[in-house]
């Protein structure tokens, strides 16, 4: 988008986050975000609702389009406008007269028992019995008549008992423009949704890095992977970061999104219903499962062979495997510990991979280098099948929940030379890229730092460059193209600080090799200056009789 349309977003980020805080202090951003995030649902399917509504009208009083009805058309329209299958063909929700946005916001304020009209190609009765039940029923009456969104939308507002402050948000939401410049709703609301997805897991801390990852992090995964088509996979998909940005990676460049086809997994049904709930936002086709299951023990795509893998799991997380078998055909390259899923994850994720597929897969810092309970073997096993190909160190404190260091592992079935779309890959056979990006990015506030575009483009350019052996050069400190048997020489350590050397100059300025020769001396002086004093030391003891 044009500078002034992200302008535009950022100001209505600001301006409704502020607002909307002011309008709920009493709930927590756990309960909170469901309400906001419910609301915004609510408005963006009866904004495309409305838009697909206009669009029709036209058509039936235009001679021109097949839709024509005729001179009759004054007397058809009502009913015709309310023929369903006139949406769903555009991949519209089909949204009852309850649930439509001018329905809600017109009636939030009015008296309990009230009997309000309801025109859905008939006209009916609702008797009103407060804004939190309306919600509920209209919400309700979309997933009756919109199959997609069984189970996904959470229909509570009456229990929660905020009819007090429920009008004001509806009033908060309804300022959300139909459309700006070229943006439609699904462009502003989508953007809305994934802004306070973000602000939410913040408020939450811990909890919120459950469901969400940082979006720089996010990005810097799109571009190096460059999904443009076939089927991306996510299978602990949290709120659906990574599908949203893939998304936004093909319209980048003018592809179709109906050129990837997206599939997820999530165990926890709330950060399911978010997922799901993102994706509509979209218009993005998804299969997320049935149902929200564990990974490990119900796989939702056990046939599922994916072109583009992508996650973020859960830190070195503990008692992963109930219900998981030692035989399991996905630990091709070892059993995984029972204390520790991080290579559970990643066997997971490469058995699960086309035989061109390439993941990319978010872990602690100490799955590169881990020896313990069987880990070292695993890693092993899978750098000696060749199936890493890029590392990248990231700096600490780009995410919400933890402090724990991490670091990106990119794999690929096939390091072949191929042509990939518009670009043409060498043959990587043997060879893995290290880039250290520790260094990289910069504080956002006190507490979170994020990477710049210029930052994302970098290692992303840097890894392209790699692929095709156009422009890529080895450069000390940030990047190192090594040999598997470099790699075998350092003990299949992964950590790129080890392969890509310091950088040759430090912040003073002083060459690296002169400040280490000097450093060197100084700490020579200062270990035989300690050893002159430590004798001068025992002596004087020896003289008092404190000797030994």
């Amino acid at each position: 988008m044009n500078p002034e349309e992200q302008q535009f977003l950022n100001e209505l980020d600001k301006k409704l986050w502020t607002a909307a805080n002011k309008l709920l202090p009493m709930l927590d951003a756990a309960v909170y975000k469901h309400v906001v995030l419910g609301l915004i649902f609510v408005k963006y399917v009866s904004d495309a609702f409305k838009e697909r509504h206009a669009e029709l009208e036209a058509a039936f009083r235009d001679p021109h389009h097949d839709y024509y009805l005729g001179e009759d058309a004054d007397e058809l329209v009502p009913d015709e406008l309310e023929a369903r299958d006139y949406y769903t063909e555009k991949n519209v929700f089909w949204v009852p007269a309850l649930a439509r946005w001018d329905f809600i916001q017109a009636h939030a304020k009015v008296a309990v028992g009230t009997k309000l009209e309801v025109r859905n190609g008939k006209t009916s009765t609702y008797e009103f019995r407060g804004i939190g039940g309306l919600l509920d029923d209209a919400l309700e009456a979309v997933e009756k008549e919109n199959p997609k969104l069984k189970g996904v939308l959470e229909k509570d507002y009456a229990r929660k008992q905020i009819d007090s402050a429920l009008p004001g948000l509806i009033d908060l939401i309804a300022e959300i423009p139909f459309h700006h410049g070229r943006l439609r709703a699904k462009d502003i609301l989508g953007h809305v949704y994934e802004y306070f997805l973000g602000e939410f897991a913040i408020a939450e801390g811990k909890k919120g890095g459950q469901y969400y990852t940082p979006k720089s992090i996010v990005t810097v995964i799109v571009e190096m992977l460059q999904p443009y088509q076939g089927r991306v996979y996510d299978p602990c998909c949290g709120s659906g970061g990574f599908f949203v940005q893939s998304e936004k990676f093909v319209e980048e460049h003018n592809g179709r999104i109906g050129q990837i086809s997206v599939y997820g997994q999530e165990s926890n049904p709330t950060t399911w219903r978010l997922a799901s709930m993102n994706m509509a936002l979209r218009g993005m086709d998804f299969d997320f499962g049935k149902e929200p299951a564990n990974t490990f023990s119900r796989d939702q795509h056990a046939d599922l062979r994916a072109d583009y893998i992508m996650a973020n799991p859960p830190f070195n997380m503990k008692e992963w495997n109930a219900g998981v078998k030692d035989g399991d055909p996905r630990w091709k390259y070892g059993i995984p510990p029972a204390g520790n899923a991080n290579f559970a994850w990643m066997q997971h994720m490469i058995y699960h991979l086309a035989p061109q597929g390439s993941m990319a897969l978010l872990l602690a810092n100490g799955s590169m280098s881990s020896n313990t309970n069987n880990e070292g073997e695993i890693r092993k096993a899978i750098v000696d099948a060749d199936l890493v190909e890029c590392m990248v160190a990231l700096p600490g404190q780009l995410f919400t929940n933890t402090q724990i260091p991490a670091c990106i592992w990119f794999l690929t079935r096939s390091k072949a030379a191929r042509g990939k779309d518009r670009a043409e890959w060498r043959d990587r056979t043997g060879e893995t890229l290290f880039i250290n990006a520790r260094n990289l990015g910069y504080m956002k506030d006190r507490v979170l730092r994020d990477f710049s575009l210029d930052d994302i483009k970098k290692i992303a350019r840097t890894f392209d460059a790699w692929k095709r052996g156009e422009g890529y050069v080895d450069e000390l400190g940030f990047c190192k193209a090594a040999k598997l048997e470099d790699i075998r020489k350092h003990d299949y350590v992964l950590a790129p600080g080890r392969h890509v050397g310091a950088a040759a100059q430090e912040v003073d300025g002083e060459p690296f090799e002169e400040k280490m020769a000097r450093l060197s001396v100084q700490l020579n002086e200062q270990f035989s200056e300690s050893a002159r004093l430590e004798s001068m030391i025992r002596q004087n003891l020896e003289r008092l009789g404190y000797a030994g």
